[in-house]
């Protein structure tokens, strides 16, 4: 150890010290640091694993203090400069930031044009072949056939499950089959604008029972910014021209399905280390499995082959294409839904929600050429403006 002591003027180096009984007679205490107490019998050794350097010891001999000024810097024994103590860590990369909002900036617009594409083709199908249990079998089963071959072949890592995973999973998947298969049957018999409009006011479901069946209570805000949304689904539900009301109830209890699966999943899903895309793939499975049965038994093998030759004898081959294109899209665009929760926030996310279905009102009045009356464009923009007053008060 190397060790200089300053006192005064005297200097004292020295490699090797040892604390010998001194014959000496004792200094004061006041000009020393607090003595610690030593056997007589014995002599102790200093020995420590790195070295420490002491710069200085001054004292101050007035006698009005009776304090000392200590002044002492440490370093290893091959290092030339003592060891600063305000070392700045680096700035975080900002390359990586912007790397990280760019792949959030690619999620969302990835998610916007898959779901419009989705509405787009859906629609089409269910116009030409109005069986909507059959159509939400079919995304289901496609989405499911793509994650086991990805899978498969190592392009997706497989997920580790066990069996309180899957328990965890059939409430969830139980609200999502009821959420997807009404929305499917409300856009067979309304606008596709309509039926989103409708879903727009799905936060005024997720208070109403976190408030009455869970007892939550929210701020004085978010009971406010239900007013808009409610008010704006009424208006826009009186002025539908092509009001239907299978397909208005078909709406409302998509919302309340997707309220229900969204609160078990908050509950059920706790501590599972499952990826969004996996975690979506394991719930498109859970579904199909579940909905298969009920489709066949509402709609049935026959009515299906005697709709299909009827359509194909007027579509022709464009009838596969539209039907494999919206279960290859409903898929990819839920997915990547799962996957961008990932990355953001849920306020991010509820409000990415209300832009695409801002996105796909637009596009499917324009795409098929939707009678909209002013009166309805207004209670569509009052409903979707209170969804954004609702995330912002909700956060």
């Amino acid at each position: 150890m190397i060790c200089s002591v300053k006192q005064y003027s005297t200097i004292t180096n020295g490699s090797d010290i040892f604390l010998r009984q001194s014959t000496r007679p004792p200094m004061q205490r006041s000009l020393l640091l607090p003595s610690l107490p030593v056997q007589k019998s014995q002599r102790s050794v200093i020995s420590v694993q790195k070295a420490l350097h002491v710069s200085a010891i001054e004292s101050f001999g007035s006698p009005k203090p009776r304090t000392s000024l200590i002044k002492c810097q440490a370093y290893e024994a091959d290092r030339s400069q003592p060891i600063e103590s305000n070392i700045e860590l680096p700035k975080a990369d900002t390359r990586s930031e912007a790397a990280k909002k760019l792949k959030i900036g690619v999620y969302f617009a990835m998610w916007w044009a898959l779901n419009v594409v989705f509405n787009i083709y859906n629609k089409k199908v269910l116009n030409a072949y109005p069986f909507p249990w059959l159509t939400s079998t079919l995304s289901l089963a496609c989405g499911s056939l793509i994650m086991l071959i990805s899978w498969a072949t190592r392009i997706a890592e497989v997920p580790k499950t066990d069996m309180d995973f899957w328990k965890a999973l059939f409430p969830v998947a139980v609200a999502h089959t009821i959420g997807h298969v009404a929305a499917t049957v409300s856009m067979s018999k309304v606008a596709v604008s309509f039926t989103h409009i409708i879903k727009s006011g799905e936060p005024a479901f997720s208070v109403l029972v976190s408030r009455f069946l869970l007892g939550e209570s929210f701020p004085t805000s978010v009971y406010l910014s239900l007013l808009p949304i409610i008010g704006g689904c009424g208006l826009a539900a009186l002025t539908e021209l092509n009001f239907n009301m299978i397909g208005f109830m078909g709406a409302m209890i998509s919302n309340l399905a997707f309220v229900f699966r969204n609160i078990f999943s908050k509950r059920g899903m706790k501590g599972k280390s499952v990826s969004g895309m996996n975690y979506y793939a394991c719930l498109s499975m859970l579904s199909l499995i579940i909905l298969t049965p009920f489709a066949i038994a509402v709609e049935g093998p026959a009515m299906w082959k005697a709709g299909f030759e009827t359509a194909f004898s007027q579509i022709g081959p464009n009838l596969i294409w539209w039907m494999a294109a919206q279960s290859v899209f409903y898929h990819l665009y839920n997915q990547v839904s799962y996957m961008s929760l990932d990355e953001i926030s849920p306020l991010t996310f509820s409000i990415g929600n209300t832009m695409k279905r801002i996105s796909v009102i637009v596009s499917s009045i324009i795409i098929f050429h939707t009678p909209v009356q002013p009166v309805n464009a207004l209670g569509a923009a009052i409903a979707i403006f209170g969804t954004f007053l609702y995330s912002q008060s909700k956060q």
